[in-house]
């Protein structure tokens, strides 16, 4: 999610970086959003719950080979 940059993005965008479904994602989408770091802001759409948080995990991960 932090490659799409600052949110919200479509679970659907997301998932496709992850070379997953969207089915697929949904289990994780729920935990991170009742562990706190995303939100829902719409249906179907998620963001962090921390500003800039997209930046910081771009800088602390090494870059995901793509699929």
């Amino acid at each position: 999610m932090a490659e799409l940059g600052a949110g919200p993005h479509r679970s659907g965008d997301i998932t496709a970086i992850m070379g997953s479904r969207v089915q697929s994602g949904a289990p994780v989408r729920s935990n991170l959003i009742k562990k706190g770091m995303i939100y829902s802001p719409a249906h179907g759409d998620t963001s962090f719950t921390v500003p800039l948080f997209d930046e910081f995990m771009r800088r602390i991960m090494p870059a995901l080979p793509h699929a």
